[in-house]
């Protein structure tokens, strides 16, 4: 099972309405990306991270673990606004190299903070909605939101085909090593391009036995799956219509007034 599946499951917040955490995630996300204000950002961040951490009962460690995975490529792809080459050094630092400077600015340094707390904090909403919600019921959120059958069917079957494929992956990887197939960067290779050409020839055999199975079940173009229904509490739609409208009015406020 994945980590962040197993998560889901043993979450603190598993059994609340998954329509509320739905919600709550996506108004957020959009507020967020929308303000573009690192105040918004650090305070979605933290309330996102607190939620899922405290309520959630996520471990600590692994939350950061998993903030740090999309850090790296914000670093990476924020690095092309922070440094320029040019004739002229900017404001905040100058590395001459001849004629020419390796250089950045202030602004362009702010702006890159911008873009990676923004980031950061859509990533944190997204978290707190699989960390605490297992994909059935956002399934079901979708199915109640009148989001195309087909693409909510689709959804599911990749869903599944993934711990199919993993599984899949985990006993060929671990013939391999018993096999000393990565005993060094050759070998390691030549068994990796091995086992990404098993995987694809067992799964499209895979899923033609699933459809095959299915239509011996009288699959009939919808998939049914029971999925667990908690009734949404009052006060929990109390506490989210206020957040969101305290991020609505300071993004107003910051953007009209400030």
């Amino acid at each position: 099972m994945i980590t962040i599946d197993k998560l889901c499951y043993n979450s603190g917040l598993r059994y609340e309405n998954a329509g509320e955490k739905f919600a709550f995630s996506m108004f957020t996300l959009i507020l967020c990306v929308m303000s573009r204000s690192m105040i918004i950002a650090c305070i979605v961040l933290a309330v996102m991270g607190i939620l899922t951490v405290w309520k959630g009962r996520i471990p600590l460690f692994r939350y950061l673990h998993f903030l740090c995975i999309p850090l790296a490529f914000l670093f990476l792809s924020t690095a092309a606004i922070m440094v320029h080459v040019k004739r002229e050094p900017l404001d905040l630092f100058a590395l001459p190299i001849g004629s020419w400077y390796i250089t950045g600015s202030l602004y362009g340094l702010m702006y890159a903070l911008q873009l990676i707390l923004t980031a950061l904090a859509a990533v944190s909403c997204l978290y707190f909605l699989s960390m605490n919600t297992p994909m059935p019921d956002i399934l079901m959120v979708l199915d109640r939101l009148h989001c195309p059958k087909l693409l909510i069917e689709l959804m599911m079957l990749i869903y599944r085909f993934i711990f199919i494929l993993l599984d899949t992956a985990y006993y060929i990887s671990t013939a391999q090593e018993c096999r000393m197939g990565n005993r060094n960067y050759r070998t390691s290779l030549k068994s990796f391009a091995s086992m990404c050409s098993v995987l694809m020839i067992r799964a499209v055999k895979r899923s033609n036995a699933l459809y095959a199975s299915m239509e011996a079940r009288c699959y009939d173009g919808t998939i049914r799956v029971l999925s667990e229904d908690h009734p949404p509490k009052k006060k929990v739609i109390v506490l989210i219509a206020v957040f969101e409208l305290f991020l609505f009015a300071l993004f107003i406020w910051r953007r009209f007034f400030a």
